[in-house]
């Protein structure tokens, strides 16, 4: 396995003449220049990512990753803990929308069990990598200890590098994990300095008094346990989850090997920033796939630098807005690639 070290280590910066070439390609192509908007600067940053001046995007895969939360004792979801596990199954049984829509793309689809709080059946689609067996509830100490969160930051770059001899142009981490809207709500307040009545949002739709209960518990969580939003294992250990430290580590091991990674929603993007308090420039090898119901989720994005390509009301997690923008993406590099230039079809450039 590779060591969180040398993984950093790997993260460089986006490929300058990659970008380059990209762009004189897409200015020679059959359009006026610009004209395809966002598109033509996501082949780029593709590009970028990718070091390949022509990126092809072919072998697609959403790494969807389960565990429980200690904090569902406070009683801040919707739904009880056991349902972390019945949709473990679901997912393997092919019947959840990520699985609609991963095939709707044309995307494998990987399923975690990082720590649910109970041993799951053995399955052939099913890849158990537990760091424990749901987190101690942050309203009354740490998630984990520091060991753990650096074991789930592995255990994220090791999947990405089991995934590597299957082909993988595109990655998006999903997630499951009943209660996981509060850690990823502290994370994002100890990052961005908002309130957490900002960034709390109701998650899998709890009423008034259970959002007020649950921007409360944050409170608790942030005052007890005092994360360091500038350590990124800190922040992890302190007011994380296992799923979110692994989708961390699916973050920066892609990041490492060059493959763009399409960030989902609220808690895929509290992996995000965790992972960028670990190694700042892997939010380069992000693209954010869509904007969340979630209040917080806009400011996540916006601390990141980044910009959603959808926005469709979306708050299920999963990993669902990623894949669905992950045809943006591949649609992006395929204009780049498969459109004519003016040259090639013998179509006279602006003349003016």
């Amino acid at each position: 396995m590779t060591s969180l070290q040398e993984t950093v280590a790997r993260i460089g910066p986006l490929s300058v003449s990659a970008m380059e070439a990209a762009r004189a390609r897409q200015d020679q192509l059959t359009k006026p220049q610009g004209s395809l908007g966002r598109l033509e600067d996501l082949s780029i940053r593709v590009a970028g990512i990718t070091g390949n001046p022509r990126p092809v995007i072919r072998h697609k895969a959403v790494i969807v990753v389960a565990g429980d939360h200690g904090v569902a004792a406070e009683g801040v979801s919707a739904y009880p803990q056991e349902v972390t596990a019945q949709m473990v199954y679901n997912f393997l049984r092919g019947g959840a929308a990520i699985n609609v829509l991963a095939r709707h793309v044309g995307a494998r689809v990987v399923v975690v069990d990082a720590g649910v709080a109970a041993d799951l059946e053995p399955h052939p689609a099913l890849k158990i990598r537990k760091v424990g067996y749901g987190t101690g509830n942050i309203a009354r100490g740490p998630a984990m200890t520091r060991e753990q969160a650096v074991q789930a930051l592995e255990t994220g770059i090791a999947l990405v590098e089991e995934e590597l001899p299957q082909g993988l142009d595109i990655i998006a981490p999903g997630d499951m994990g009943i209660a996981n809207t509060t850690p990823a709500a502290a994370i994002a307040a100890a990052v961005t300095g908002l309130s957490p009545a900002e960034v709390t949002g109701r998650g899998t739709g709890v009423d008034d008094a259970g959002l007020a209960r649950k921007i409360a518990v944050v409170e608790q969580a942030l005052r007890v346990n005092q994360p360091d939003p500038k350590d990124g294992v800190d922040l992890l250990a302190k007011v994380g989850g296992f799923e979110i430290g692994v989708i961390a580590g699916v973050i920066l091991g892609a990041a490492a090997h060059r493959v763009p990674v399409v960030l989902d929603g609220f808690i895929c993007t509290a992996g995000a920033l965790v992972a960028a308090a670990v190694a700042p420039a892997v939010t380069a090898s992000c693209v954010a796939g869509h904007n969340s119901v979630e209040p917080g989720h806009s400011a996540m994005l916006r601390h990141l630098g980044l910009v959603p390509l959808l926005d469709l009301n979306m708050r299920l997690g999963e990993g669902t807005g990623a894949v669905l923008a992950m045809g943006l993406v591949e649609a992006a590099c395929k204009i780049l690639n498969e459109m004519a230039t003016f040259a090639e079809a013998g179509v006279s450039e602006k003349s003016v």
